[in-house]
């Protein structure tokens, strides 16, 4: 295997949003706390280290290492819990949902940089320790999302009754799904590790958070990944403040919506925010369900409750179960935040977004703001699509093209006539202006008739030109056709492979070696796109 690299900014597949991050650009610097680099890293572990809880630590650690009992762990995990202990321990993380299977290869790609960061900061900064965390979203209600994972083309969907935290969803429905998968699978030595896995995680009999523990943990203990899972009452009393201030005062709306307004005057007027805010950004957790509270005249309820909770009894509540408190997507940042000893949190392009509305309700917390990371990307792509690649006489970068854009590019490349008329227009264009400097000589109220001509003639142009590329590829159909086919292969459905194949295709072929690979190749301060060939 080896791999090209292309800068995020050139792929086309990222929002302008990103693309001015990435960039630094001015006008949205007052909305984040820098763009990373070790620099930033380094004095942003300084400041968390002098703010974050001794308290908090030690429920960190004694937290950690129960939900760690269940299973047995590595010698590299063991290493990182012992060091999470140390005041000079900070961590990285990243956050996922719960999808079967790990869902898309991005989350796969989120861990790996992770890792990768803390060695990279250990190496720069000695007198620190680094830690990788990843951090299961077990609250999340949201089960048609992770239900479901591609593999080779084929949709393999998980049909079972949810309405609750998808965490506590029990797996031995499981069992019909997996049995075609593993059957999908074959039988090589790979397949049968996978098998293994998916036997020791999903089909134990457990809840989907324990199996996503498992499956996550046996692929990435060998690197010391920590996984922690928030829905924890000692975790959630340290976050009892900041509960009972969302429940009075609705805080979170008002700070984001303010910092939205602000991205719309100070960055962009056409800025649409990636998350609205609602009145209140908590959910309740009550026998098997997650119900989004609403406050009323009277107190507290949820859709399809009759009674109100009066403001006391809910404080109470808090004060005694914490943990039946679900923070949703723009609280459960500064959850993280309060509990973790974190400098720098990785995610894509829609995870940053939201965070970038952050800033201003984490300020009014007094809560450290994480750098924020734009993770590594990558397209693999097999020896049989490489030689494809060279016989079309295709560059990488050529990939990345929109599909029209792309089989233009390709038709005018292999026609055995010019179909671009760029230079006729350039004649075209001199003899316009030729015309014109007559018309100013004699009579120059004909400029607008001449004007109106000249748009004629060239409108005319485009769509001759429209034409005999239409007409060009129509006559060669075949490699037309051919060349769409070996898109959407890359490309399926026209989005990114990463956000719709799974690993265990890639498992399959090269087995660990493949998470290894990720981990030599990826550069994650580098905001670039992997091209892997293998």
């Amino acid at each position: 295997m080896k791999a090209h690299h292309i800068p995020f900014i050139d792929t086309g597949y990222f929002s302008e949003l990103m693309c001015d991050y990435l960039n630094d650009k001015k006008e949205l610097q007052s909305f984040h706390i820098g763009v990373p680099s070790f620099e930033n890293l380094y004095q942003q572990a300084l400041k968390k280290k002098k703010d974050f809880s001794p308290k908090i630590r030690k429920t960190l650690c004694e937290t950690l290492n129960q939900q760690y009992r269940v299973i047995e762990i590595s010698s590299s995990v063991a290493e990182n819990l012992q060091l999470l202990e140390n005041e000079n321990t900070l961590t990285v993380t990243t956050g996922h949902q719960l999808c079967l299977m790990t869902g898309p290869l991005y989350f796969i790609y989120k861990i790996v940089n992770t890792i990768k960061l803390c060695r990279q900061l250990k190496e720069q900064s000695p007198d620190l320790n680094f830690v990788p965390i990843y951090w299961m979203a077990t609250e999340d209600h949201d089960f048609e999302e992770i239900s479901a994972f591609i593999f080779r083309g084929k949709k393999f969907q998980w049909n079972t009754e949810s309405g609750g935290a998808v965490g506590k969803i029990k797996t031995r429905s499981l069992k019909p799904l997996l049995d075609l998968f593993k059957q999908e699978l074959g039988s090589s030595i790979n397949a049968n590790a996978l098998k293994t896995l998916i036997k020791k995680s999903y089909e134990t009999g457990g809840d989907l958070s324990h199996a996503t523990r498992i499956f996550v943990h046996s692929l990435f203990e060998a690197f010391g990944l920590l996984i922690i899972d928030g829905d924890d009452k000692a975790l959630k009393k340290h976050f009892v403040p900041y509960l009972k201030e969302e429940l009075q005062k609705q805080s979170c709306a008002q700070s984001v919506l303010s910092q939205i307004e602000n991205l719309k005057k100070d960055y962009n007027p056409h800025y649409k925010p990636q998350v609205n805010p609602r009145d209140l950004h908590l959910f309740f957790l009550e026998n098997g369900k997650r119900h989004r509270l609403i406050k009323n005249e009277n107190g507290f309820s949820w859709e399809g409750k009759e009674e109100s909770i009066d403001a006391s009894e809910m404080m109470d509540w808090v004060e005694q179960s914490p943990e039946k408190f679900s923070p949703n997507v723009l609280m459960r940042p500064l959850y993280q935040e309060v509990i973790l000893p974190n400098i720098a949190y990785f995610g894509g392009g829609g995870e940053l977004a939201y965070w970038l509305e952050l800033k201003s309700f984490f300020d009014a917390q007094k809560v450290p703001f994480p750098l924020l990371i734009l993770r590594n990307s990558a397209l693999v792509i097999s020896e049989k699509n490489i030689r494809k690649i060279s016989k079309f006489k295709l560059e990488l970068k050529d990939l990345f093209l929109k599909r029209n854009a792309l089989i233009n590019k390709k038709v005018r490349q292999i026609s055995n006539i010019d179909l671009d008329l760029s230079s006729f227009k350039k004649l075209l264009e001199e003899q316009f202006e030729h015309l014109e400097s007559l018309i100013l000589k004699t009579d120059a109220s004909f400029e607008g008739a001449v004007q109106a001509q000249k748009s004629k003639q060239f409108k005319g142009i485009d769509r001759l030109e429209d034409r005999l590329l239409k007409a060009q590829k129509i006559k060669l159909k075949d490699h037309v056709e051919r060349l769409v086919l070996l898109q959407e292969q890359l490309f399926p459905g026209g989005q990114l492979q990463e956000r719709v194949e799974n690993f265990s295709d890639f498992y399959l072929q090269h087995g660990g070696e493949f998470i290894d690979f990720l981990m030599e190749t990826f550069e994650p301060l580098s905001a670039e796109f992997s091209v892997i060939e293998g």
